[in-house]
């Protein structure tokens, strides 16, 4: 259990402390000479019945605010020092308002120097303290009178303090990524660099390779050590110093996290709700200026509300907070506020969305979208983002902003009825949903191809637009690939069909066909262009260009080039040639042997070699070529027809008759 003082300057925290530890937190020189703490201070307190209690000595004085915030980013329970002759000052008040905007809800107050008084201050001291209490987490907070010097009352807080220990409930690290936040970083001769802090989430080991966030850098685990004693292992909830290879101590420092890489996602917004204190001096307005405290770091920031609204003392409210440099955060940490001048405590707030989207952020949806994420339990917030998501959920954004770790998305899906659908960018939806979407797609391409029965298919982002306009252009392409996979669709290039659709398989494309294969079949190796196709049959070129190319399609004819095309068994049989003439000693042919084994021009025997290139049947070894692959399980058997046997292994020669556009020019 982590324990953090809180109080004014000179109200004896440092002194409960080594009473209770013996440890002296003060170890700068300057807080020596000055007998005022300046920095963090820490100290730990084994229990005999196994367990320690850690301290995290804050100083009081309100120079000194941003060490104190600093200490208590990561405690489980405050000990807050009112000294009996002073009773409350300023700092109490803004160090109880700080630990109950950061909902620390356990602690007690400790009535220092009570022997200094009489019993009537001391009782009027603690009147004073309950009113302050009031309205806030530690309102029913336990006061106990004590001297540090004479030991009254001591042994009373050590028991409460015992107690308390025996009560915590140690933070579950199961099914969250390690994040560790750094509040001092230094070097140890013979060990190097050295950073002590609080485990946030996660676990960490000997030998780990987490990251430096926000800068990215990876390091390595050397050793850990917490309450001074070297360990293999530390855990959620525990103090611990962390020896790291290779980093510089003047690299890292506080304010740093050390997290897994899964969550080191520097953002520069914030989506928070914050509440403005009701001493506030003013209201917040749309684009006013704060430190921002959170984790051990502070950076300037500014508000972003809308420009007609403010949030008056005393109120809460979701805003966005702009800042002027990465930070790391995740969803449900905790955060404080202080005027530009970092002189006075504002407010604070905890984060909502920490990667929020650039824009609509005042729309109802995404209104909606921070009342899910809002959810404490991941699963509730899971349920409620489906029901107002349109679009989906994506799981990775969704895994990193509450700490997730992969295992436990199966359980939300399972428990919140929804499918992920896509495999690099993996989007949640309905699982009532997603089916009802599939179905409309095959009802809606079986429309499309009744009215366009000559189209190749349907475009793919029309479709979407239509049927999907809320779905992002990746997901909706991720369920027409599961519905291909299904064999439900076919997709290609920007297009998708159904499968049995054949766009030439209509009265005019087939009438078409009928005219031109017997010009394919009779040009036999000396394939003929388009052009001379359209010139031969007596028909437009531009409409025979579009029919050839969704032929094509059907596997006969085959495209060469985007301006010729040959019949199927033709090709078939150029494929055995080039197979004859690996047969012959070295295996290899060049693009000249091929061209005078079929009887055509050099351009067209290497347009024919290159398409064989592409089926895999032939592969180009520089100048040379070799038979690679069987052609027949790709183009069928050699033959010039149905009924006609398997092609000779004669050379192929243009026909005795052809028509006199295709003969060679």
């Amino acid at each position: 259990m982590i324990v953090a003082t809180a109080g004014h300057i000179d109200h004896g925290k440092t002194a409960l402390v080594k009473a209770i530890t013996g440890i002296d937190t003060d170890r700068l020189p300057e807080e020596k000479a000055r007998g005022i703490s300046i920095d963090l201070g820490f100290a730990y307190w084994p229990q005999p019945g196994g367990g320690t209690i850690g301290f995290i000595d804050v100083p009081g004085h309100e120079r000194f605010i941003r060490n104190m915030l600093a200490g208590v980013c990561a405690i489980d329970y405050v000990l807050l020092a009112v000294a009996a002759d002073d009773g409350p000052m300023p700092q109490t008040r803004e160090h109880l308002q700080i630990v109950n905007l950061l909902g620390i809800d356990r602690g007690m107050v400790a009535i220092t120097k009570s022997d200094r008084v009489s019993p009537d201050r001391v009782a009027q001291v603690s009147a004073n303290v309950r009113r302050m209490l009031a309205g806030t987490a530690l309102a029913n907070a336990e006061i106990i009178a004590v001297s540090a010097l004479r030991g009254n009352g001591m042994q009373a807080l050590r028991e409460r303090l015992a107690a308390a220990l025996a009560a915590h409930v140690t933070q579950n690290h199961a099914g969250r990524h390690f994040r560790y936040v750094i509040d001092r970083a230094f070097s140890i001769a013979g060990s190097g660099t050295v950073v002590t802090g609080a485990v946030i989430a996660g676990s960490v080991a000997a030998g780990d390779r987490p990251v430096v966030s926000p800068a990215g850098t990876e390091v390595r685990v050397r050793s850990i050590q917490r309450h001074g004693k070297p360990v293999s292992q530390a855990f959620a909830g525990e103090r611990c110093a962390l020896n790291l290879a290779a980093v510089n101590h003047t690299e890292v420092g506080r304010g740093d996290w050390i997290v897994a890489r899964a969550v080191h996602a520097p953002t520069e917004h914030l989506d928070a709700r914050i509440t403005v204190l009701a001493d506030a001096p003013r209201p917040l307005k749309h684009w006013t200026p704060v430190q921002l405290h959170i984790g051990a770091a502070a950076l300037p920031a500014r508000i972003a509300i809308r420009r007609s609204e403010s949030l008056a003392p005393g109120s809460s409210g979701v805003v966005r907070i702009k800042l002027d440099r990465t930070v790391t955060a995740l969803r449900g940490d905790r955060f404080i506020l202080r005027d530009q001048s970092a002189s006075r405590t504002i407010g604070g707030g905890t984060v909502i969305d920490p990667f929020p989207p650039a824009a609509g952020r005042h729309t109802a949806a995404r209104l909606q979208q921070l009342s899910a994420l809002e959810q404490g339990v991941p699963a509730e917030a899971f349920a409620a983002l489906l029901r107002c998501s349109p679009g989906g959920v994506d799981i990775a954004w969704f895994e990193r902003v509450y700490n997730l770790t992969p295992d436990c998305i199966e359980p939300l899906l399972s428990a919140a009825g929804a499918t992920a659908i896509g495999k690099e960018r993996r989007m949640a939806l309905p699982a009532a949903a997603v089916k009802a979407l599939c179905e409309r797609v095959v009802q809606e391409l079986a429309r499309f191809h009744q009215a366009d029965p000559q189209a190749l298919g349907a475009e793919i982002e029309p479709q979407r637009r239509q049927l999907a306009p809320a779905l992002a252009a990746p997901a909706f392409l991720a369920l027409l690939q599961e519905l291909a996979h299904e064999r439900k669709v076919e997709i290609a290039g920007s297009r998708v069909r159904l499968p049995q659709h054949v766009s030439t398989a209509n009265p005019r494309d087939e009438k078409t066909w009928q005219t031109i294969k017997p010009l394919l079949d009779a040009a036999g190796a000396n394939v003929p262009s388009v052009r001379e196709l359209a010139e031969c049959a007596r028909v437009s070129e531009s409409d025979l260009r579009d029919f050839l190319h969704r032929k094509s399609r059907t596997g006969d004819p085959i495209r060469l080039t985007p301006e010729r095309f040959a019949a199927r068994v033709t090709l078939a049989r150029l494929a055995a040639a080039a197979r004859d003439l690996s047969s012959a000693p070295g295996g290899r042919f060049t693009a000249a042997q091929y061209r005078d084994r079929i009887g055509t021009g050099r351009g067209l025997a290497i347009e024919i070699l290159e398409c064989l290139d592409r089926l895999g049947i032939t592969v180009r070894m520089g100048d040379t070529r070799r038979y690679a692959k069987d052609f027949e399980p790709i183009l069928g058997t050699a033959c010039a027809n149905a009924g006609e046997t398997k092609a000779s292994l004669a050379p192929l020669h243009r026909p005795a008759v052809q028509p006199r556009s295709f003969r060679k020019r």
